[in-house]
């Protein structure tokens, strides 16, 4: 097979997309020596490399900008095929939402990892949203088959789009070897200095700041903790719609105690995890949550909300709160930070629980999707034939 892949999400975003993206490529490396990858990218700056990939992918670099892109194909909507770039593919897969266009004789794999902005249209930015609106149902339409991060995603593929569920596979996503605990003192000294935390007890929160992962509320939920030494440690990029996340600090007078260092390089989560006392992942919607998987691995208890697909991945391995509850919030959270015997229940079902999750299972499961799409295209080239 001949499988046209877009990589621009891995080399322009650092988290999110890009994470996932950037894992499944790896991971699709080590599963599959036989089909041909034509992995394509646009980014002028290239600020995440691609993980290193074997002969039988083969790597273009576009020189401008991924927006480029965009305009053309799903604002100015020009008809140039994806093949243009990729040469001739059997099959195409666009992990990142939207589908360009493609020549007839190529079958599309869409992935849409969630429907946030339809579910929670005030968390996402206005433009983006607006955008997201036109783009993400028309490309849902086109392809030919969709690949969703979780269940929740695919129930809400059926209803709020009115995709047909067998057009509908879930794929996991996996977590990579290298979230495990570190118990290395200077490791976990090393990543406090880095990112200037202090030496005292910490919640971690991992994400972009934006309105969907219900930082306000995990910021009020610290506030009624009685523990002083504590500190909150929210880690990750400015998204959109990030000033009230900053306004509610200043007004709970918490300045010095909720920490902001911003994006962390994904060779230091592991020991970050690993220092937190507890992860917090109180999000409104996700489509995932990898960074509870990715806590459990490191060995350290989650507190996380009831909203979409977080009960489905956590299972039993964290204490789940409504998300708009800002005191069953801090008592969980409370009781995580303090129960001895509550932390190591958790800490024993999250490493049953990452088990079930791997890299390697998502990328044999994808090839065999790859798989089924190139051989109904065949019987569908057969039968066109005899029909002729």
């Amino acid at each position: 097979m001949r499988i046209g892949f877009d990589a621009t999400s891995a080399v322009s975003q650092g988290g999110g997309i890009g994470r996932y993206t950037r894992e499944l490529l790896r991971a699709l490396a080590d599963a599959d020596s036989e089909n041909e990858y034509r992995v394509f990218y646009a980014s002028r700056t290239r600020p995440h490399p691609l993980p290193p990939l074997p002969a039988n992918f083969h790597i273009t670099s576009l020189p401008f900008h991924d927006i480029w892109l965009a305009r053309l194909w799903h604002r100015v909507l020009i008809p140039l095929p994806v093949n243009w770039i990729t040469g001739p593919i059997d099959i195409f897969h666009s992990p990142d939402f939207t589908l360009p266009p493609i020549s007839r004789r190529t079958r599309t794999l869409l992935t849409v990892h969630d429907l946030s902005f339809v579910r929670d249209p005030e968390s996402a930015a206005p433009g983006l949203r607006r955008y997201l609106e036109v783009v993400v149902p028309r490309s849902v339409e086109r392809a030919d088959h969709i690949l969703a991060d979780s269940l929740a995603t695919r129930d809400d593929l059926v209803e709020l789009y009115g995709t047909a569920p067998q057009k509908i596979s879930v794929l996991y996503s996996g977590v990579n070897e290298t979230f495990q605990p570190i118990k290395n003192p200077s490791e976990l000294e090393a990543v406090r200095a880095r990112y200037m935390l202090g030496s005292g007890p910490f919640i971690l929160a991992v994400s972009s700041l934006q309105p969907r992962k219900n930082f306000v509320r995990l910021i009020q939920a610290f506030a009624q903790l009685p523990h002083p030494e504590l500190k909150l440690v929210i880690a990750g990029g400015r998204g959109w719609l990030y000033d009230a996340i900053f306004a509610e600090v200043e007004r709970l007078k918490l300045n010095g105690r909720v920490i902001f260092p911003g994006f962390v390089a994904d060779a230091d989560l592991p020991a970050l995890y690993s220092a937190a006392r507890v992860l917090a992942y109180p999000s409104l919607y996700e489509g995932f949550g990898l960074p509870m998987l990715e806590a459990m691995a490191c060995g350290t208890p989650v507190v996380a909300s009831t909203a979409s697909c977080l009960p489905e991945v956590a299972g039993e391995a964290a204490l789940l709160v409504p998300p708009t509850e800002v005191e069953a919030l801090a008592q969980a959270l409370d009781q995580t930070l303090n129960d001895e015997n509550v932390r190591a229940q958790l800490t024993a079902k999250g490493a049953e629980r990452v088990r079930q999750f791997s890299w390697a299972k998502s990328a044999r499961e994808l090839v065999e999707i790859y798989r089924v799409l190139y051989q109904e295209s065949e019987a569908r080239s057969q039968k066109s034939e005899v029909g002729r």
